[in-house]
């Protein structure tokens, strides 16, 4: 059976549903003698005769055998053209993708993706996870969003270098950029000690700066509300402040800080592994929206 093709149960159901050889040959765009031989190959295959042949101009009759291996050959050519449908779909950039992300780029790069794939391939199945940051791992995920160089086979494309901003009471500092070393001793309101805001404790500190933690709290709305009532300042990144009204209120004033902390957003897919076309449209869009991203800041 290993030598039956799916070209030979092509030709077997349109002899069977045309009821002649040469009636079967012109639907398939075939010679007849080509018609002949594949049904002599499939025949030979199966061991019997699939058609019984009265001659002249009489239709052909289905042999039990035929009958047997029709009604088996049918359940394969539909099983596959669905394989073609597929393929076809696939490469349309249908299917699934898996991505790993983390709150910012879920917040404001991560949408733009998911909104465009989903506009230009509406069948196709988005799985998003959130990644453990102090130990991300690229595993079975097809893109894995993250602010920090990872180890393992990945290849990677640098979306963003994110700046972090002083959020501060109007009045408490001068206008304009501010000297990182003028935090060393400041009240600061500041994240939990996370993976990322112990770096940005260390960073601050390799500039001279080790600020007094006033308070620690979650949200970055929460911790501009603190700032804003008075009980200290806050360095948070560039994206956190995106969009918000801190920037129009005039109980608060936003400064760049110098040196900057910096964070520098990667998208990682996995070295060695064939990238879907879904994959490849998504790390196109997310580059693109983080260009437009970086053209703000």
């Amino acid at each position: 059976m290993t030598d039956v093709e799916l070209r030979h149960l092509r030709t077997m159901a349109a002899i069977d549903e045309e009821g002649t050889f040469g009636r079967a040959a012109s639907r398939l765009g075939y010679t007849q003698s080509s018609v002949s031989q594949q049904i002599a190959a499939l025949e030979k295959a199966v061991g019997g005769a699939v058609f019984d042949r009265p001659g002249g101009p009489r239709p052909v009759r289905i042999t039990p055998l035929g009958e047997v291996v029709l009604a088996h050959g049918r359940d394969l050519l539909a099983r596959a053209e669905a394989l073609g449908d597929a393929v076809d779909r696939y490469r349309a950039g249908h299917g699934r993708i898996d991505i790993g992300t983390f709150q910012g780029a879920t917040r404001l790069i991560l949408p733009s993706v998911v909104r465009r794939l989903l506009s230009e391939h509406p069948g196709c199945d988005i799985r998003l996870s959130e990644v453990d940051p102090k130990n991300p791992q690229i595993g079975d995920l097809d893109l894995l969003f993250h602010y920090d160089r990872i180890d393992g086979d990945v290849e990677h494309v640098e979306l963003v270098d994110e700046p972090h901003l002083l959020v501060a009471a109007a009045g408490a500092f001068p206008e304009g950029p501010v000297g990182a070393k003028l935090l060393d001793d400041a009240p600061l309101v500041a994240w939990p000690p996370t993976y990322h805001q112990r770096w940005l404790e260390r960073t601050l500190a390799s500039a001279g700066a080790r600020p007094r933690i006033v308070f620690r709290t979650t949200g970055h709305d929460t911790i501009v509300s603190m700032v804003r009532v008075g009980i200290g300042s806050a360095v948070l990144p560039w994206l956190a402040l995106y969009g918000s009204d801190a920037w129009s209120d005039d109980r608060l004033t936003i400064h760049q800080l110098r040196p900057a902390p910096t964070c520098t957003w990667y998208l990682y897919w996995p070295t060695g592994r064939a990238r879907s076309p879904l994959a490849s449209r998504a790390i196109d869009i997310a580059v693109e929206a983080a260009k437009d991203l970086a053209d703000q800041m």
